[in-house]
């Protein structure tokens, strides 16, 4: 049958971040095999278990494939279809009633991590609505690495794999089972098979620690005081790149002092990691050139993310790894359209001082808002009445930490619309529901605006069904019904087209390249400086006065302070079979990871009389949740680590599909946010664990 196949090229996208190159073998227009292409940019044929599944998507009998409008009271899973035209009528209608009585700001439009060109689609709609609000989970993903770079060195500081690099240091990135933003494990694992020494920093004995030189067991949210720890040996050995530090950097006499008091012995008793550990760490990263750091997601979830990221930072700097080819590099765009003219951000010039973020004084740069602020708005008015949303490609009920505050906000809302695949807790609160066309059924570009330096081809391979309408064509012709329609065209494609047009391809010749890399520029800063106000690296930030922040990278202490009622620390991973909290009604996938389970170590699981498979519950101070024990000796008996993203589609659609039973994010609160990004604690909270009655 294979011979009888036609082979189609793309990217693979919405199973994680997406960058795999993909050979797609399609008979009568349905996907009949799915292969790691080998000429892959990235991957090199790689192919993970969730692309080999995500076919499966487009058939699924439980597919949204109609428009639908709620009838009956919001949450309670009764539905009627309704046609197109009518469901975009009452989505414009709703939301320009609502511009109408409480202004433009009084409608905000959410979205999940990026998935494509949609992403920035959105934006350009806000904007042009004349709404500042768009929500975004980059206060846990993403923004606290990029901007925070920015800040600290003029740059996004990404790890280079494209060029050799002695020595890795991955910190909080499980790679080969997740796949970070913007980088796919093949690259790193043929840089290991060709001698690259590695360093791993996680709570858990991941599989590439088997690889490793060095394991670093670090407690959950102690991130900061390590990297701080690993700063003091370093200088105090003298171990730094003098050369660089002394006509690159801003701070360090300042910085030198500021660390003395982080001795091994004192950050291990913080981290749990030995302080003769934290020292051999230390002085491989630092003797090791290049040597490059791929940070993970996990350093942003926790209120001192800010403080994390300037250290990992200024560890990059003051070695030399900073923008040198195999280390922490700024990557380039290739010739495309700036983000600024795609989004029209030049109509919405108030933007900055009109968020919701504005009141809460985030740290500049941060263009989206925290769901914790957006949550205020809606249930406290705070700094003004939120009163409508417009969500696509998102699941706030599971992704926001503390779902009881989401499920109340969303609930509060006077009109709420969803587009989505499939019913999820989140789309079950909604009063319009839009079926969309998923990845391999919309011509599409992947990697933009991600600081990585390249965009991907994802033309389509498969036509939707009928009725399943790509996110951008949904947002085209809803903008001309809410916006100046001039904006907007009559075929969604174009924006497509207005993307990689500055590099002289169209759309179509572009999908034949399959990517576009921006130039490799190392040391940049030798002709032109850093851009920031000292045009040098700020290990010590010249605007900290001016935004009221501390100058050197602080560690302010645990996430949460140690309980005796809650005497283990709580953590959570991703799995390497779903994203966050997608896909677990596909049945190849669910086959491989059927219940949430919850990692607990044999010596632990025997204190409490827990046996493997046993329901247990898990509580927090803030709310508990049930998920099925898993004993593994890969973490410190001190520590749990529960699965996220937990919900169950074979559910109760009355009960929005049981989103409180298994849900991580029960467990987590708003109370305590970092004040630079609105960052929340979702690592290192206290917990107890019991058998479930």
């Amino acid at each position: 049958m294979a011979d009888e196949l036609l082979w189609r090229k793309t990217h693979c996208a919405r199973m994680d971040h997406g960058g795999c190159a993909l050979l797609v073998g399609v008979k009568d227009n349905r996907i009949e095999a799915v292969q790691g292409d080998p000429d892959g940019f990235l991957n090199k044929g790689y192919i993970c278990v969730k692309s080999k599944a995500s076919p499966d998507r487009l058939t699924h009998p439980d597919r949204l494939v109609h428009p639908l409008k709620r009838v009956g009271k919001k949450g309670a899973g009764k539905w009627e279809r309704i046609s197109w035209p009518e469901a975009l009528s009452s989505i414009a209608g709703n939301l320009l009633k609502t511009k109408e009585q409480h202004g433009a700001r009084g409608v905000a439009f959410g979205v999940g991590m990026p998935k494509g060109l949609d992403h920035f689609i959105l934006i350009r709609l806000a904007n042009l609505f004349g709404s500042p609000n768009v929500i975004a989970s980059q206060d846990v993903c993403h923004a606290p690495r990029e901007i925070t770079g920015i800040h600290t060195c003029g740059f996004y500081p990404v790890a280079d794999f494209h060029h050799k690099s002695k020595l890795a240091l991955l910190w909080g990135s499980n790679i080969t089972s997740t796949n970070e933003e913007g980088e796919i494990c093949s690259m790193f694992l043929s840089q290991l098979k060709e001698g690259m020494e590695l360093i791993v920093v996680d709570p858990r004995r991941i599989d590439l620690v088997k690889k490793a030189k060095l394991w670093l067991p670090l407690r959950p949210g102690t991130d900061g005081a390590l990297a701080l720890g690993l700063l003091h040996v370093i200088i105090e050995e003298g171990l730094y790149d003098r050369e660089f530090t002394e006509k690159w950097t801003h701070g360090f006499p300042e910085l030198a002092r500021h660390v003395q008091t982080y001795t091994p012995e004192k950050v291990s008793k913080i981290t749990w990691v030995e302080s003769g550990l934290i020292r051999e760490a230390a002085r491989l990263y630092a003797r090791s050139k290049p040597a490059v750091i791929q940070w993970g997601n996990p350093i942003e979830h926790n209120t001192h993310t800010f403080d994390a990221v300037r250290a990992l930072i200024n560890l990059m700097a003051i070695c030399g790894n900073l923008d040198v080819p195999g280390g922490n590099v700024e990557a380039h765009d290739p010739k495309i359209i700036g983000l600024g003219p795609l989004v029209r951000a030049d109509l919405i010039p108030a933007k900055a001082k009109e968020m919701i973020s504005a009141h809460h004084r985030v740290i500049p740069r941060l263009m989206t808002i925290a769901p914790a602020f957006f949550r205020k708005a809606i249930l406290e008015d705070i700094p003004y009445p939120v009163r409508a949303a417009y969500m696509m490609c998102c699941n706030p009920m599971l992704s926001y930490a503390d779902s009881r505050q989401t499920h109340a906000a969303l609930s509060k809302l006077d009109f709420l619309a969803v587009a989505d695949l499939f019913m999820t807790p989140t789309a079950a609160l909604a009063d319009i529901v839009l079926p969309v066309a998923s990845h391999f059924e919309i011509d599409d570009i992947g990697h933009l605006g991600l600081g990585h330096g390249y965009i991907l081809a994802r033309p389509r391979v498969v036509d939707p069904p009928e009725e399943c309408w790509p996110d951008m064509k949904i947002m085209n012709e809803l903008g001309k019904l809410m916006t100046p329609a001039e904006h907007w065209y009559d075929d969604y494609h174009q924006f497509l087209e207005d993307v990689v047009k500055p590099s002289g391809l169209t759309y179509s010749q572009f999908c034949e390249k399959g990517y576009l890399k921006g130039p490799d520029r190392f040391r940049q800063y030798e002709e032109n400086g850093f851009r920031t106000p000292t045009g040098k690296v700020e290990l010590m930030l010249s605007t900290a006065e001016k935004f009221k922040l501390s100058s050197l990278p602080e560690y302010k202490g645990l996430p949460e302070e140690d309980d005796t009622e809650y005497p283990l620390i709580l953590t959570s991973a991703k799995s390497r079979y779903y994203l966050h909290s997608s896909y677990r009604w596909l049945e190849k996938l669910r086959k491989l990871r059927p219940h949430p389970q919850v990692e607990i170590h044999p010596a632990t699981a025997r204190q409490y009389y827990i046996q493997e498979g046993d329901d247990v519950v898990l509580e927090t101070r803030y709310g508990k949740i049930i998920q099925k024990a898993h004993l593994t000796d890969t973490l410190d008996p001190r520590v749990l680590c529960a699965a996220h993203g937990w919900w169950f589609p074979e559910g109760n659609p009355e009960t929005q599909y049981d989103w409180e039973k298994s849900n991580f994010n029960m467990l987590t609160s708003t109370q305590k946010l970092g004040r630079e990004f609105g960052t929340p604690n979702l690592k290192g909270l206290g917990c107890r664990i019991y058998k479930s009655a």
